[in-house]
């Protein structure tokens, strides 16, 4: 009975945590449908409501500003918003924050997230999985030796984790791509290596 309700569990945890995930996501896309007028509302054109109109109306609204952004009338016009934003007190400063993590990430253009190394952490004998980030000028200057800025995600969140300068000689890097390593961290080390269908073997001190 036991192994029934174990193969049961193996089938429903992951499809209801999934079913969950989507649940929120719909409901939390479809908050945007609150921006149209209330007589253009799908519940109220239609006898009954339709889950998920909301994405349809945020991919409209991504794609419109895209289409915008990409001509010089829009960009003007973002340009003098932007400029006022991050003259409000608090709200630009959180803004200029979040802007330069998310231009770093989507745009394609930075160096962050380009390497996965191991570094030392959180002591001199283990070894943790680190993505390489971009070293600020000035820290550069101020260090004799080679140094590498390093985010090291906590498991199983990965968006939490601690922001170190690890000096270049005391790191390895690996050929793991940063999907293969974020994967390895979410499932805190239980998805398999995708090249060979399981992990490889650690070799014991001693071994040949």
């Amino acid at each position: 009975m036991k192994k029934y309700l174990i193969t049961g569990l193996l089938v429903w945890v992951p499809l209801g945590i999934t079913l969950w995930a989507l649940n929120m996501i719909i409901g939390t896309m479809d908050q945007t449908l609150l921006l149209l007028p209330e007589h253009w509302h799908p519940d109220r054109l239609l006898p009954f409501h339709i889950p998920g109109l909301g994405i349809i109306l945020t991919l409209v609204v991504v794609g419109l500003t895209g289409l915008l952004m990409r001509n010089v009338f829009g960009q003007r016009i973002w340009e003098h918003s932007e400029k006022a934003m991050l003259h409000v007190p608090f709200v630009g400063s959180i803004y200029k924050g979040v802007k330069q993590v998310s231009d770093t990430l989507l745009s394609g253009s930075g160096n962050s997230f380009r390497k996965v190394l191991l570094v030392r952490y959180p002591h001199p004998e283990a070894w943790s999985l680190a993505f390489q980030t971009s070293v600020p000028g000035e820290v550069i200057d101020r260090m004799d030796d080679p140094y590498v800025a390093v985010f090291i995600p906590t498991t199983p969140s990965p968006v939490n984790g601690f922001y170190f300068f690890v000096r270049k000689a005391d790191t390895i890097e690996l050929d793991m791509t940063v999907d293969v390593a974020l994967r390895s961290i979410v499932s805190m080390g239980v998805v398999a290596d995708p090249e060979t269908g399981k992990y490889r073997a650690i070799p014991r001190t001693g071994d040949s």
